[in-house]
């Protein structure tokens, strides 16, 4: 085997719904203040006995079912989250126990908005030097934990969720080279610091650099792959708010993609947002098994990491 590929997507949201109208009770705001600045209309919240690791779990086995696998059949386990509260057991070792998994290798990863990216990148690399068979890659945050529900900036942007993939060796790679890095002396502008810890942004300052200097990345992550941006079929970004995205995607020269907005009905999810964007355009039937797709996340510490794969 040379390659690895997904061959199967799942993602999961909690039940309760909070829509602008709900948030106008809580803050100073209004559902055309936040449609008109960020283009959200709902999210979906979880609740205090919810935790991060049963948001992952959830979504996990919807992938593994649409695999057709077992828990058993994976021997690493993958989390993107920067909303855990509890350092050990990781994450992803809680999804391990809760799927009743044997011996998988567990490892969290914190890349913020760009974590799912990073993880499947990682996942892809052990797969091809033979370190795992099978891999479950997941991006879960449950950012109602580490956000000011009093702070209209932020509060209004944030939603909870999970997305998963399952991965596996292939004869041919579907999974393109990652291109990925990040602006440290810039990493001040998205953080989630102190106890308890909080989720802050400089907006203007990630807009300008998302706005301006990712576009010729994502060309970038294309050129690697071997793929024009009028080749792809779907561009899926970090669901950071419709403002960045549709000039981002627009730059890229996407002409012919169907562009991911589920930040528009989930908020943002941080590293559940590609996952769940992607796991939902592939249950509609918005985009077919084999079509090019690009992923790019990016966000916290100003770190960026995308690839093109194949769609399963």
């Amino acid at each position: 085997m040379t390659g690895s590929r997904i061959v199967a997507l799942g993602h999961y949201q909690p039940a309760k719904v909070l829509t602008n109208a709900d948030l106008a009770e809580m803050v100073d705001t209004s559902d055309e203040w936040i449609r008109s600045r960020v283009g959200i209309e709902t999210r979906h919240v979880a609740g205090p006995d919810e935790p991060v690791d049963e948001l992952a779990a959830h979504a996990a086995a919807k992938a593994l079912a649409s695999a057709g696998l077992t828990p058993a059949d994976i021997d690493l386990v993958l989390v993107a989250t920067s909303t855990a509260i509890d350092r050990s057991p990781n994450t992803a070792a809680r999804v391990a126990a809760r799927l009743g998994m044997g011996s998988p290798a567990v490892m969290d990863l914190n890349v913020v908005c760009a974590g799912f990216t990073h993880a499947l990148a990682t996942a892809d690399h052990a797969v091809r030097a033979g370190a795992a068979a099978r891999a479950l890659v997941i991006g879960a945050d449950k950012m109602a934990d580490i956000v000011d529900w009093s702070d209209r900036s932020t509060c209004v942007l944030v939603g909870d969720g999970a997305g998963a993939a399952v991965i596996e060796a292939s004869a041919e790679p579907e999974i393109g080279p990652v291109l990925w890095g990040s602006v440290p002396e810039m990493g001040h502008a998205v953080r989630i610091e102190g106890t308890p810890p909080r989720f802050a942004q400089e907006g203007q300052s990630v807009y300008r650099w998302a706005t301006t200097q990712l576009p010729p990345i994502a060309r970038k992550v294309c050129e690697r792959a071997g793929v024009t941006p009028e080749e792809l079929a779907a561009v899926v970004l970090h669901q950071a708010n419709l403002r960045i995205i549709e000039p981002v995607a627009h730059k890229i020269g996407a002409v012919n993609a169907v562009i991911a907005r589920d930040v528009v009905e989930s908020g943002n999810t941080s590293a559940a947002s590609i996952p769940m964007a992607f796991s939902k355009l592939v249950e509609r039937g918005e985009i077919r098994s084999g079509d090019p797709v690009l992923l790019f996340g990016f966000g916290g510490n100003l770190s960026y990491a995308g690839q093109v794969i194949r769609c399963p």
